[in-house]
């Protein structure tokens, strides 16, 4: 059953090479995830599992030792998902951009606690499906825990990705607040059409979120809500 959960979002800039002179406009992020990634360690998990939004290439499961790459940001950097990089590659496939983020932080905080797995979801995967995909989750170990990874509008400035939209700021509160209060009937009831249009990627993974914590009673704490870039970077942790 699930025992902790972390959220984090997922845009390459996160890693400092990537960023390069911009690095510290996301120190504050950085800080909120590797706080929520000590929740997931204080569950003493036996099983964590990663879920990002992925293009076809990179969707469904990923073993862990999958390597993923920054090249295509310009960083000639790889990461490993859950290993520290010294054993052998075991799958061809390369990780999606999410989940390459999801493997730097758990470098970063030095991941030793549980075996890890990845799943990248397409960003167009229905709620009801959402749901059983997290459903299933919940029940791979005695004690499972998430990360979760996903950004939410890209349409919150007139230089956002998507530009402004002003129904992305409402909706990214609501998801702010939702994850906040791990408010899991909210999470399910996000607009999937509504979330498309704003370019919110951590739509699906969130559902699966919700799907996996049905019953689980948990509670939610908001760590970090900001829009630097225009696209909204929210980081919760729940237990």
């Amino acid at each position: 059953m699930l025992v902790a959960a972390a959220v984090c979002p997922c845009p390459p800039l996160l890693v400092p090479e990537v960023a390069a002179g911009a690095a510290p406009e996301l120190d504050g992020a950085r800080a909120a995830c590797a706080d929520a990634l000590g929740v997931l360690a204080a569950a003493r998990p036996g099983l964590l599992v990663v879920v990002g939004a992925a293009e076809e290439s990179g969707q469904g499961p990923h073993p862990e030792g999958t390597r993923g790459s920054f090249r295509g940001f310009g960083v000639d950097a790889d990461v490993r998902l859950g290993a520290d990089g010294t054993g052998p590659v075991v799958s061809e496939r390369e990780l999606p951009p999410s989940l390459a983020v999801a493997s730097w932080l758990l470098q970063r905080a030095g991941w030793s606690d549980a075996p890890v797995e990845g799943l990248g979801v397409a960003e167009s995967l229905d709620p009801g499906q959402c749901v059983r995909t997290g459903a299933g989750l919940a029940w791979r170990d005695e004690r499972v825990a998430l990360l979760v990874m996903g950004d939410a509008s890209a349409c919150r400035s007139l230089k956002a990705p998507g530009y402004l939209d002003e129904r992305a700021a409402g909706f990214d509160a609501e998801v702010a607040r939702a994850l906040g209060a791990a408010d899991v009937a909210a999470l399910k009831a996000l607009d999937a059409g509504l979330a498309r249009e704003l370019k919110a990627a951590g739509r699906a993974p969130w559902q699966i979120l919700a799907g996996a914590a049905e019953n689980a009673h948990l509670t939610g704490a908001l760590l970090y809500d900001d829009a630097p870039y225009g696209v909204g970077y929210l980081v919760a942790a729940w237990s």
